[in-house]
């Protein structure tokens, strides 16, 4: 989120001001994106990308999150290379896409067979029996493990793994 910056500090280069592509406006302010940076940015009313601008972090159990997104930000006004994204390995990256594949064929009318075979080939679904093929419970996961993530899961996804 970002706001006008206050008068008491001294002013700053924007160099961005022209890289923000509008969005939508909503009640909380206009929405905005960094597409070159894949920063999503909330201009707070009154504010806009020309201003002298600040950023808000509220204090609460996503401020790491926050604060990395800042961190993002930052980076692409100072002109440096992005950091990489950490919050999933590749190994994750590549179970969120077989997920979502699986739920998007379930959802289109695919058999759990199907599937199997647009994720594996035919081949290697057709050399065990299907009823105890370990690659049918595999698919079945996917497809539950793709419909949660698409109830509303996937934001699970965008947090930072947290200790306990």
């Amino acid at each position: 989120m970002l706001t006008q910056r206050p008068d008491f500090l001294p002013q700053a280069d924007n160099s961005l001001a022209d890289s923000f592509i509008a969005e939508r406006d909503g009640p909380e302010g206009a929405y905005s994106v960094l597409r070159e940076h894949d920063l999503q940015i909330l201009f707070r009313p009154g504010a806009s990308p020309t201003d002298q601008l600040a950023a808000v972090i509220p204090i609460d159990d996503d401020i790491l999150d926050r604060i990395d997104a800042l961190t993002r930000l930052s980076r692409a006004w100072l002109e440096r290379p992005p950091l990489r994204d950490t919050r999933l390995t590749v190994d994750q990256r590549r179970r969120f896409r077989l997920r979502l594949r699986a739920a998007d064929g379930r959802m289109n009318g695919a058999t759990y067979r199907e599937i199997a075979i647009a994720i594996y080939g035919a081949a290697r679904v057709e050399a065990d029996p299907w009823k105890t093929s370990p690659l049918r419970d595999a698919v079945i996961g996917f497809v539950e493990a793709g419909m949660a993530l698409i109830g509303g899961g996937y934001l699970k996804l965008l947090r930072h793994r947290r200790r306990a």
